[in-house]
């Protein structure tokens, strides 16, 4: 899943990219409103994190642009403790939800993992399901008839990102677009490769090959 970080607290950004790529997720970051109300429109993210108090641009500002520009991207917003008015008017504006500084990390992730989910809607279940399979996020692993299979981190994220799109048709190249931050150079080969490495370890009818079209992962999300 990508994501889009806006937050100008360079330390706080340094942590929170950290943390987001050990979960497997690509991550953009910006620090600039002027800058994130341009990008996330164009580019195709899974989630935004967004700060509002920005420069060049207020958070507020740039979020409400997204909105009426049609953008349906879920937006977390971060707000300073007790800026209980900033809440009101983020959630206001559009925001899907919002996290109070200081906060534990876990949290963090626990309210994107929740976000996507929601976006997706499996939002009713603690572990993501599909086909036959439940992915344990917190270990990057997956379990298969009662079994533990382990996966490395790009097959984590490619696993995860089908689970998300259970019987939807993707191609390579949107797959590249949704697993790569804008700085790494995307190889649709690549995807094919692990591909192969997921149908070595869960089987080859979990994901279908479409020719001329991509890929589609077995089941329905639960």
């Amino acid at each position: 899943m990508r994501l889009l970080l806006v937050e100008d607290h360079v330390p706080l950004a340094d942590e929170l990219l950290a943390g987001l790529t050990r979960q497997g997720y690509a991550v953009d970051w910006l620090a600039d409103g002027r800058d994130a109300a341009h990008q996330g429109a164009i580019e195709p993210y899974d989630l935004i994190i967004l700060d509002l108090g920005l420069p060049g641009k207020p958070g507020l500002e740039v979020l409400s642009e997204w909105r009426s520009g049609g953008l349906a991207t879920p937006v977390l917003i971060l707000t300073a403790r007790g800026s209980w008015a900033e809440r009101i008017e983020g959630l206001k504006a559009g925001a899907d939800d919002y996290l109070t500084k200081p906060f534990h990390p876990e949290e963090l992730q626990l309210r994107i993992q929740a976000l996507l989910r929601r976006a997706h809607g499996v939002a009713n279940q603690p572990q993501l399901e599909a086909a036959g399979l439940q992915l344990d996020e917190s270990r990057q692993s997956v379990a298969l008839d009662g079994a533990e299979i382990t996966l490395t981190a790009a097959e984590f994220r490619l696993l995860r990102y089908f689970m998300l799109h259970a019987g939807q048709i993707l191609s390579k190249s949107h797959l590249a677009e949704h697993l790569y931050d804008g700085e790494t150079e995307r190889d649709s080969n690549v995807i094919e490769v692990h591909v192969n490495h997921l149908r070595r370890k869960l089987g080859r009818d979990v994901i279908e090959t479409r020719r001329g079209q991509g890929y589609r992962f077995a089941g329905a999300a639960q």
